[in-house]
């Protein structure tokens, strides 16, 4: 299991770009927070998630 904005997920042995599109962020404005470091939409394709593994995702929202 890893720890996806603080919930428990089954998500070990995917890519982290796989499991944002089937969370339903693909082509959303977010950051994200792997194992503590930020990391660049580039790398979320070469980013496989293991047990253990600590994600934090922010999405940008507009607003005035």
């Amino acid at each position: 299991m890893i720890r996806i904005n603080g919930r428990q997920e089954k998500a070990a042995g995917k890519s982290l770009a796989d499991w944002l599109c089937q969370a339903g962020y693909s082509g959303r404005m977010i950051a994200v927070e792997y194992n503590g470091e930020i990391i660049s939409a580039e790398q979320y394709p070469q980013v496989s998630l293991h047990d253990g593994d600590v994600v934090e995702i922010v999405c940008f929202m507009g607003g005035g």
